[in-house]
């Protein structure tokens, strides 16, 4: 998968290991998603979608969290949380959401098989163990879109490996090194301006 990484994703990071703001950090990444996201949905679907994203980022932050705690990468861990992300909108048939072509979800699951089956995520059921106990809350699927699918925002051929585009335009195998110390005040939500919106 194709990602884009630069100083924001690792102050997120490190902003999601600080307890004192982590609560803040991880609401600032669900808004910011979801917003992404609503904004390559279908403009009549977006608004009914609202509630469903929020509740599977929410739990896909935890998936980061996790991954990152087994040793994945910032990258690696991302681009799980992007993979899960893609699973729910194929299953939904979102595909005018969907970053990855439809007929590449299986060769990322298995580059993740390991992770992926220790916590019991498959395609059809993308949060495994790491679902809410209710359930994520219903959203209209459009699955007529499966037949021809179309996906303008999907990059396809990057199913070998992690890709990361910097802010420069540089694309690197693997995602960057991590900085010595990034400052959380770069993250979503942990600003005090970022703080006031709801």
């Amino acid at each position: 998968m194709k990602l884009h990484q630069n100083v924001r994703h690792f102050a997120s990071r490190a902003a999601l290991e600080t307890p004192v703001v982590r609560s803040a950090a991880k609401s600032g990444l669900v808004r910011m998603h979801t917003k992404i996201f609503l904004g390559k949905a279908d403009p009549e679907y977006a608004e009914e979608r609202k509630a469903h994203l929020d509740a599977l980022f929410d739990a896909t932050v935890d998936t980061y969290l996790r991954a990152l705690q087994k040793g994945y990468s910032e990258a690696e861990a991302r681009e799980i949380t992007h993979i899960q992300a893609n699973f729910d909108f194929y299953n939904h048939g979102w595909t005018e959401m969907m970053e990855i072509p439809t007929d590449e979800l299986e060769a990322h699951y298995d580059r993740y098989r390991g992770f992926f089956e220790t916590w019991e995520i498959t395609i059809d059921d993308p949060l495994g163990q790491f679902a809410p106990p209710e359930g994520l809350p219903e959203a209209p699927a459009t699955p007529e879109r499966l037949e021809d699918p179309e996906h303008p925002h999907a990059a396809g051929g990057f199913a070998d490996d992690v890709y990361v585009e910097t802010d420069d335009g540089d694309l690197v195998v693997g995602g960057q090194d991590e900085p010595a110390e990034a400052d959380i005040s770069n993250a979503p939500g942990v600003r005090d301006e970022d703080r006031d919106k709801h």
